[in-house]
């Protein structure tokens, strides 16, 4: 029997992975903590601001114990100035927006400055890096820095549409950024495909594509058409090594080969 889902990740397994994001919340009833297979949660008492896993703040939200303050991506003036990037800036006519910054790493108007990634420790002693989505970049800042122009974190889509869901009241507008986020999928999702002409490099080992900046829900989307362009133009190119290879055979079989050529013709476009 077939496996009936298609193969990588599904996108309910993306909204899932991104359940676990860290977001802020201002608890309106003080509650004791909780250990998690996470880490321990810090008890809460209002109206202190406190960082919690975006599915347990959906939970105190949904039972009205606590606020979601929206992280500071997620407003109007961030949004459509991304929009505008995206859509307007010839730097990125064919590029994405650039990610957050990672713990340690310059800001991307800090071109000079070297990049030092910091390294966290488990409670065994073991060095590790975190990524997505143990990082902070869907907490609410209280002082956004003016050097740092607003970006998009790995897990966007998700948090965007599971606040919009779930905590609509707590966002400002929630009807415009609900627009900007539909309008910025779509400038993204056709930049994505536009570049199908580089995927004839890619398939023959000749280039790649830059997908720096591209969510999880986008590459899980696009995962599909991607690799099956790719797959399409590796067939398209094979069948065309093999006319070649038997053009080749029977012009020397007809004494009407040309044996000054390159000896390294015979290994060109190898598969």
């Amino acid at each position: 029997m077939a496996f009936p889902l298609p193969r990588g990740v599904t996108a309910s397994e993306i909204a899932f992975l991104a359940e676990m994001e860290t977001v802020t919340i201002v608890p309106r009833q003080r509650l004791e903590g909780l250990e998690l297979l996470g880490g321990p949660i810090e008890p809460l008492v209002p109206p202190r601001r406190a960082s919690l896993p975006l599915w347990l703040a959906i939970l105190l939200k949904r039972q009205r114990r606590a606020n979601i303050i929206p992280p500071t991506w997620l407003h109007p003036e961030p949004l459509a100035l991304i929009l505008e990037v995206e859509s307007q800036h010839q730097d990125y006519k064919n590029a994405f927006s650039p990610p957050p910054p990672l713990p340690g790493q310059p800001s991307v108007l800090d071109r000079d400055a070297l990049p030092s990634a910091r390294p966290q420790y488990t409670p065994d002693g073991n060095r590790y890096y975190a990524a997505p989505p143990f990082l902070p970049q869907n907490t609410a800042q209280t002082v956004a820095s003016s050097r740092d122009p607003p970006s998009l974190p790995y897990h966007w889509v998700e948090v965007g549409n599971m606040l919009l869901d779930a905590a609509s009241d707590d966002l400002v507008d929630p009807d415009q950024i609900r627009r900007l986020l539909k309008d910025l999928r779509e400038v993204r999702m056709a930049k994505m495909r536009s570049g199908v002409d580089v995927l004839d490099a890619a398939a023959t080992g000749g280039g790649g594509v830059a997908l720096t900046g591209v969510g999880s829900m986008e590459l899980g989307e696009e995962r599909g058409f991607v690799t099956g362009v790719v797959d399409g133009l590796r067939r398209i190119g094979s069948s065309k090594e093999q006319a070649r290879r038997e053009q080749m055979a029977e012009q020397r079989a007809n004494g009407a080969y040309d044996d000054t050529r390159d000896e390294d013709e015979e290994d060109y476009m190898e598969f």
